[in-house]
């Protein structure tokens, strides 16, 4: 699997702008907020999950929103979803719990994850996702990130995932 040296590499190699802020492990989106919150742009809720098909799909949507896993499943027509295993997580991402990113499509070689953003991120904005840790955040252009996970052959779907108020 790649590291996020390589991860950096291939931004870098892009002429993808980004910044790195480091900090103290965050496992939660309310951890995430007490010690990002300051970071400016959008801070994501990142889900490993598995249909019952056996497909599994990286979600990233605002930290804010709850998840709605079965109108998410709903909108993707999947079938019922539920949470990846750790296991298949590491296998798959090469990340662990606390540190999922759409980022670590970048390890998917085999493209088995498919990627999905939430329709709320606006192109030319700021996003705040983990470079393959959860010690630090990494900061993009939401444009960037979708170029780049085009580029590593997954091109995330990109759907509202929240109820229509």
């Amino acid at each position: 699997m790649n590291s996020e040296h390589a991860l950096l590499a291939d931004l870098e190699g892009a002429g993808v702008s980004f910044t790195v802020h480091d900090h103290v492990a965050v496992a939660t989106v309310e951890d995430s907020a007490e010690v990002t919150g300051h970071i400016p742009g959008y801070h994501t809720k990142n889900l490993f999950l598995k249909d019952k098909a056996g497909r599994y799909w990286l979600i990233t949507m605002p930290g804010e929103e709850r998840a709605d896993l079965k109108l998410i499943a709903s909108r993707l027509g999947a079938g019922r979803l539920s949470f990846g295993k750790p296991g298949a997580m590491k296998e798959l991402l090469d990340v662990i719990p606390g540190a999922v990113t759409p980022l670590a499509a970048f390890n998917d070689r085999a493209g088995l994850v498919t990627v999905v953003l939430d329709a709320a991120f606006a192109p030319e904005e700021t996003i705040n996702v983990h470079p393959l840790r959860n010690t630090a955040t990494l900061s993009l252009r939401t444009a960037d990130l979708v170029a780049a996970l085009e580029r590593w052959d997954h091109p995330p779907i990109v759907l509202s995932l929240q109820t229509e108020d």
